[in-house]
């Protein structure tokens, strides 16, 4: 398979795949936390930059530590210059990626996808999406500045629909109720 890379400046639309973590060792590897299905095959895309495409990085995954792959990165050959990349996020061009399945999708897919109530009211913008081990779940910011979690399942988000730029949430009953309602305050006296 033949990948055209971007060259840096283009903008083409860049995945985030991972991001450099703390220094390992004295000899330059740093630990990734990987965000493709396998871990370890952050290194098979070929190079990837940083989310302003100024800098490349090709790397070589050596190990996995604490459940994070552990990599050499081309030219990084001390401590000191892996602790200086700690931070960075990971991105390759969206052509360089598996096409999605049915029922698949890359989080940047969904981030910045508007969210309406399957009433017809508006609950805010999909803003981040986490793996809490027990299934994704979506971050909404609300309009009124609150965030909202809400599970990312069929049920829960009944429709995606790209070409709108919105999914469509039928929120569990009780998610979206005050959540000072209910809640005992400690009594400071006992």
């Amino acid at each position: 398979m033949t990948t055209q890379w971007p060259t840096p400046g283009t903008k083409e639309d860049l995945v985030c795949v991972g991001v450099i973590g703390a220094a390992k060792g004295l000899r330059g590897e740093v630990r990734i936390k990987s965000f493709t299905a396998d871990p370890a095959d952050i290194g098979a895309y070929g190079p990837l930059f940083d989310a302003s495409e100024a800098r490349k990085f090709r790397l070589r995954v050596v190990g996995m530590a604490k459940g994070q792959v552990v990599a050499r990165i081309e030219g990084v050959e001390d401590r000191d210059a892996a602790e200086a990349l700690k931070g960075i996020h990971l991105h390759v061009p969206r052509s360089a990626l598996p096409e999605t399945g049915n029922e698949e999708y890359y989080h940047a897919d969904l981030i910045g996808l508007r969210a309406d109530l399957a009433d017809g009211g508006r609950l805010g913008t999909i803003r981040a999406i986490y793996d809490f081990s027990a299934g994704d779940v979506l971050e909404i910011a609300q309009e009124d500045g609150g965030v909202v979690m809400v599970p990312f399942t069929r049920a829960a988000v009944p429709e995606i629909d790209f070409d709108g730029g919105r999914v469509v949430i039928d929120p569990p009953p009780g998610l979206l109720e005050d959540p000072d309602d209910g809640i005992l305050e400690r009594d400071e006296e006992r």
